[in-house]
C-alpha cells in the first residue's frame, strides 16, 4: 500500500461527477437528438463518435501521462476542455454542428477515465480489491443524475438538456483540480508492454471486452427510445436506468468477496452468459415490467462485475509503469472500438430490422465474447 490512506473522498467525488455526466447524457441525449428530427442512422453516427474518440484519445493521453509521470495534470486539462463541446450543444441544432460538438467533448472527456483508474490503483497499491469501494461512487452519481434529469425533463423541455450536460462537465473539472498525484512506485525491472500484449490470455480478454462493449451498443443508443415506444415516461425510464446501476453498485461492493471465492475467469464467464440473456429480454419483452426489471438487475453482472474483473486482470498482468497505458488500451478497444461497432451496427439494424433483432445482435456479440473467455483464459488464477 502507498504511505498513508488513499484519498478516498477526492477520488470518489471525481467518479461521482464523471458518471453523473453519463447519467444525464446516456439515457436522454438520444431523445434530445430525436427531438431535433434526426434519423436513427444520424443518431447512431453521432453516438458512435463517443466510441471513436474513446478508441483514439485515451491511448494518446495515456502514453503522454506515463511519459510525463503527471497524470493529474492531463486529467485537469482534459476536464476543462471537454466542457467546450457542451457549449457547442447550446448553439447547434443541425447534424454537422452537433457532430463538431460531440467530437470536441468526446476527445477530451474520454482522456480522463483510464488515467484516473490507473491513479486510483496506484493509490490503493496492494489493496486493489478495494477499487470497487471507490468506483461505486460513480454509480451513485449516475443514479442521482439519471433520476434528477428524468424528473427535470418531465417538467422542462428537452432543449434544456445541454445545460445539464454542461453542469456535469464543470463538476468533473472542479473535482479534477482536487485529485492528488500518486506516489511513484519503486523502480524495478518490468516486462515490456509489447511482450505482455502478446500473451494469449491478454489478447483473449481484450477481444472479449471488445465484444462485450459491442453487445451493449443497442442498449446505450436505443434503450430510452425503445421504452418510450412502449409507453414508458421519462421518470420511469430514469428508474429503469437507475435500477441497473443499483445492481452495479452491489456488484462493486461484493467484488472483494467474490474475487476471494471465484476466479476472474469464472466471474467473466458468468457476466457474458447473463449478457446474452439480458439483451434478448430487453429486445423481445419490453411490454413486461417484471422482465425489464430482471434484465436491469443483470447490469450488475454485465457491467459491474465484468468491468471490475477486467480492470483487476489488467492490473495484475501489466507492470506499474504501464498501468495508465494498459487501462487506456482497455478503454480504447472495448468502449472505443467495440462501442463504435455496437452503436453503428445497432443504428443500421434499428432502421432496417426493428428492436427485437437489434437486441438479438447484442446478444450475439456477447456470445462471441463468452467463447473468447472460455477458450482464451486459463482456468488457473490470473497472475
Amino acid at each position: 500500500m502507498t504511505s498513508g490512506a488513499p484519498p478516498y473522498w477526492r477520488l470518489s467525488a471525481w467518479y461521482f461527477f464523471y458518471f453523473a455526466f453519463i447519467g444525464v447524457f446516456a439515457p436522454y441525449f438520444t431523445l434530445y437528438l430525436q427531438s431535433l428530427a434526426l434519423t436513427g442512422w444520424d443518431i447512431g453516427v453521432l453516438m458512435s463518435l463517443m466510441q471513436v474518440m474513446r478508441m483514439l484519445a485515451p491511448n494518446l493521453w495515456g502514453a503522454l501521462a506515463d511519459r510525463l509521470g503527471r497524470r493529474t495534470a492531463v486529467v485537469r486539462l482534459a476536464a476543462a476542455l471537454s466542457a467546450t463541446g457542451a457549449l457547442v450543444f447550446l448553439l447547434a441544432r443541425d447534424f454537422w454542428g452537433l457532430f463538431a460538438g460531440m467530437a470536441i467533448l468526446a476527445f477530451f472527456w474520454s482522456a480522463s477515465l483510464p488515467l484516473v483508474e490507473a491513479l486510483t490503483l496506484d493509490h490503493l497499491a496492494d489493496r486493489s480489491d478495494r477499487y470497487g469501494r471507490i468506483r461505486l461512487w460513480g454509480s451513485v452519481g449516475f443514479i442521482a443524475a439519471v433520476l434528477g434529469a428524468g424528473a427535470w425533463l418531465d417538467a422542462a423541455p428537452l432543449s434544456s438538456l445541454p445545460v445539464l450536460i454542461l453542469a456535469m462537465l464543470l463538476g468533473i473539472a472542479a473535482c479534477a483540480w482536487r485529485l492528488p498525484e500518486a506516489p511513484s512506485p519503486p523502480h524495478r525491472e518490468s516486462t515490456p508492454m509489447r511482450a505482455t500484449l502478446r500473451r494469449p490470455e491478454v489478447l483473449a480478454l481484450l477481444a472479449a471486452c471488445f465484444f462485450m462493449a459491442a453487445a451493449h451498443g443497442p442498449f446505450y443508443v436505443f434503450y430510452s427510445i425503445h421504452l418510450v415506444d412502449h409507453g414508458y415516461g421519462k421518470t420511469a425510464i430514469g428508474a429503469f436506468w437507475s435500477l441497473g446501476v443499483v445492481a452495479e453498485i452491489a456488484a462493486f461492493m461484493l467484488m472483494p468477496r467474490m474475487m476471494r471465492v471465484w476466479s476472474i475467469r469464472a466471474i467473466l464467464m458468468a457476466s457474458f452468459v447473463l449478457a446474452v440473456i439480458r439483451f434478448l429480454l430487453i429486445g423481445w419483452h419490453a411490454d413486461s415490467i417484471a422482465l425489464l426489471l430482471l434484465a436491469q438487475l443483470m447490469h450488475g453482472a454485465t457491467f459491474g462485475a465484468y468491468h471490475a474483473a477486467a480492470v483487476a486482470a489488467l492490473n495484475r498482468w501489466f507492470s506499474a509503469r504501464h498501468q495508465a497505458h494498459a487501462q487506456a488500451l482497455y478503454g480504447s478497444i472495448s468502449f472505443g472500438a467495440g462501442g463504435m461497432l455496437g452503436n453503428i451496427a445497432s443504428g443500421q439494424a434499428w432502421e432496417s430490422l426493428g428492436p427485437g433483432p437489434t437486441y438479438t445482435l447484442g446478444s450475439a456479440f456477447a456470445a462471441v465474447g463468452l467463447l473468447l473467455v472460455w477458450r482464451g483464459l486459463s482456468r488457473r488464477p490470473v497472475r
